[in-house]
């Protein structure tokens, strides 16, 4: 039997949509325990911080910006869709997890199934501490309308999920309410649908609160592309990436507004490595539409600014909003047009892996910014810091500070580095670019502090990129050539050469590749045992150039679309640590 909507879970259009229950006054409610917060965590899709979406969301600006933290270097260390969401709710890196793409073999929600992590996971995890977890809209990639009972996800009080192949279809939406089977919202516009979803698992989180606080999650589509699946089963599908659709109400807005044309917006020279060097510039008409996907991506986050005011309005009215932590954040990031690219993401640059945290809750400072660095390996942690669960062993992350005494510390005294990581193909969306771009895997790190920001990365063909951002936040200037040695003329960075830099980015980039836990929190400290750098600026120091300059550095073998061991080229290994005379380095340096 050829697969049809209408034959797997029927129609309803037409069916009106009711699901909220009305939410009563803060002295009707039953008696509260406040002695442990409630979450709500909204978690968008592929929405950008570097073009500017935030500047359009007057209520996110009014509810959170405002009364909130904003991370300003907050990251995603990879910038796709289902593998940063899994590493978000288990704090571990992708090539710790091992999804790392949005479909089988390598990726999506069977790949989650099969790594055993549907049994190990923040959700979980939260249900075991006693917290009634509700969520709403995508969960993972290739989480199906075949596939959503083969298990159902473990860890949910409640939970209404967006399934495929129908999850970005603004308005032919499929959800899967608990225990029930699919269900179509063909014609009814997808944001809307699950905010009415999260206001009624907003009630019954509420009805129990007597017994057990909750953690709400709500995951719009919204700004993604809207993908249309002409042929679709377990191991074929066809989808066609298009511009978002906004709500009816919506579609007016921003006529005049366009793509922010910063220095790497189309730029005049092509920049990057690899395939991006062979980009062509964009034409009238290419920027014309790219401009018109702009706003149609502005204009579906609209819903998304009512959904957070309606989420707002009700935490005022039970009463329970000062007892409620209120998180914003996206997957990945997002281009448009920088670097020649058409829209889309996967790669590392900063507008696609720099993305929205905004936190507002109790004891959580009030319109203020901070450059402390962080990632999605420490969401998990924090949250379950801010509950009161203890910490688990196997995180890649930690908790973020939140408090204004802890963003008072200095920026680099936390961690100045991310590691960023990508394997398989890069896809342009839109209508310009309907392809896949093969041996798009490359490692990377990128490093932020007041005295330098940086960004330095290895691709599967090995070639090497190296940003100075200080001076270059556009990343249009690469400073090595194809095999990583430094192109004549550069400047300093921090004091020292580019090859001193870069032969001690290559060895924090080489124990990063493979790292767990401390490993990863710590990296430093695997090259200097003895505690002495914690810092890029720490390791420039210059009685260390001869040590560094034995180091081994990333190189791959071939490029594989996934995490293959063949493929990744020599690991880390503490023994590799230079000695003399049988005496560590570290000890005679």
């Amino acid at each position: 039997m050829g697969f049809t909507k209408t034959l797997l879970i029927g129609l309803s259009a037409g069916l009106s949509l009711n699901l909220g229950f009305g939410f009563a006054r803060a002295d009707q409610l039953p008696l509260v325990d406040k002695t442990r917060p409630n979450v709500v965590f909204v978690l968008t899709d592929d929405q950008d911080l570097h073009l500017d979406s935030l500047q359009y969301m007057p209520f996110v600006r009014k509810h959170l910006i405002e009364k909130g933290t904003s991370f300003n270097k907050h990251y995603c260390t990879t910038a796709l869709c289902c593998p940063s969401r899994v590493t978000l709710w288990t704090g571990r890196v992708p090539h710790n997890t091992n999804v790392t793409d949005v479909s089988p073999p390598y990726g999506g929600y069977p790949k989650f199934v099969n790594q055993s992590l549907n049994d190990n996971y923040f959700p979980v995890w939260l249900q075991q501490a006693g917290y009634n977890n509700y969520y709403t809209g995508k969960l993972f990639n290739a989480h199906t309308v075949l596939n959503y009972n083969d298990p159902y996800p473990r860890g949910y009080t409640g939970s209404d999920f967006l399934l495929d192949p129908f999850t970005y279809e603004f308005l032919n939406s499929t959800f899967q309410r608990n225990q029930e089977a699919p269900r179509s919202y063909e014609g009814e516009y997808s944001t809307d649908v699950m905010a009415e979803k999260a206001y009624g698992f907003l009630d019954d989180a509420v009805r129990d609160l007597e017994n057990s606080p909750f953690f709400l999650t709500v995951a719009p589509i919204g700004p993604h592309a809207n993908v249309h699946t002409t042929v679709y089963s377990e191991t074929n599908k066809t989808s066609v990436f298009t511009e978002p659709i906004p709500a009816k109400r919506h579609e007016h807005l921003f006529k005049d507004v366009k793509v922010p044309r910063t220095k790497n917006f189309n730029p005049d020279q092509p920049s990057g490595a690899n395939w991006l060097l062979d980009l062509p510039q964009q034409n009238q008409s290419n920027i014309d539409y790219n401009d018109h996907f702009y706003r149609q991506r502005l204009r579906s986050l609209q819903a998304v600014d009512e959904l957070v005011d309606g989420l707002f309005t009700r935490l005022e009215e039970y009463g329970i909003l000062e007892n409620t932590y209120f998180v914003y954040s996206s997957d990945n990031g997002y281009h448009i047009g920088q670097h020649r690219l058409q829209p889309g993401k996967a790669c590392g640059y900063e507008e696609d892996i720099n993305v929205p945290l905004i936190i507002r809750g109790p004891g959580i400072a009030e319109n203020q910014e901070t450059n402390i660095v962080t990632s999605h390996t420490d969401l998990a942690p924090t949250f379950l810091e801010l509950l009161g669960i203890p910490l688990r062993d196997d995180f890649d992350g930690r908790p973020i500070p939140l408090t204004a005494e802890g963003l008072k510390r200095p920026e680099n005294s936390r961690r100045e580095h991310v590691n960023v990581e990508f394997w398989g193909g890069a896809i342009g969306e839109g209508i310009y670019e309907p392809q896949v771009h093969p041996n798009h895997t490359y490692k990377a790190v990128r490093l932020s502090s007041p005295e330098y920001s940086l960004y330095y990365s290895v691709w599967c063909n090995n070639e090497h990129e190296l940003y100075d951002m200080t001076v270059d936040p556009g990343q249009l200037h690469n400073l090595l050539a194809a095999d990583g040695s430094p192109l004549e003329g550069e400047a300093l960075i921090a004091g020292r050469s580019v090859s001193s830099v870069v032969s001690r980015l290559d060895a924090l980039l080489f124990v990063l590749k493979s790292c767990k836990g401390d490993t990863c929190r710590e990296p430093w400290k695997q090259l200097h045992p003895a505690g002495n750098v914690e810092t890029l600026a720490d390791a420039l120091r210059t009685g260390y150039d001869e040590f560094y300059a034995e180091q081994t550095g990333v190189n791959f073998e071939y490029c594989a679309a996934g995490y293959i061991i063949d493929a990744e080229g020599p690991m880390w290994e503490t023994d590799s640590l230079m000695t003399r005379d049988g005496a560590p380095w570290y000890e005679w340096v």
